[in-house]
């Protein structure tokens, strides 16, 4: 069994700050990748940011510049620094784990999702 546990989300104004993290624990045997992706009302989730084992990082161009993705490998935990926030930043964002589990199989995870409101 996986769990992951999303922190940070809030209110905050345009141009503010906000950090998202996520903690991962379970069966988890190593992990491949961790990520951020958001969905806005009305919208399909989309990606916002990833980073890989080796700390390779992908980003939106939309969150290209502002938004930074980082993580903690000793800790199992991803997090994401979102600067300069935007109005249409506002969103559930979700972490996801992809990782190799206990057994041996690949699985993708989902956290639960935390709100993130920009106002302008």
């Amino acid at each position: 069994q996986v769990r992951l546990v999303e922190s940070g989300g809030g209110l905050v104004q345009a141009g503010g700050s906000l950090n998202l993290s996520c903690a991962a624990s379970g069966s988890i045997f190593s992990i491949n990748a961790m990520g951020w992706s958001r969905q806005a009302p009305g919208n399909q989730r989309e990606l916002v940011a990833r980073i890989t084992s080796s700390g390779s990082t992908n980003y939106a161009d939309s969150v290209k510049g502002r938004f930074t993705i980082s993580r903690d490998n000793a800790k199992k935990t991803v997090y994401l620094q979102m600067n300069s926030m935007k109005p249409e930043d506002t969103a559930v964002y979700y972490c996801n784990l992809d990782y190799i589990q206990s057994r041996g199989s690949r699985r993708d995870y989902w956290g639960q999702g935390t709100q993130v409101t920009v106002s302008s």
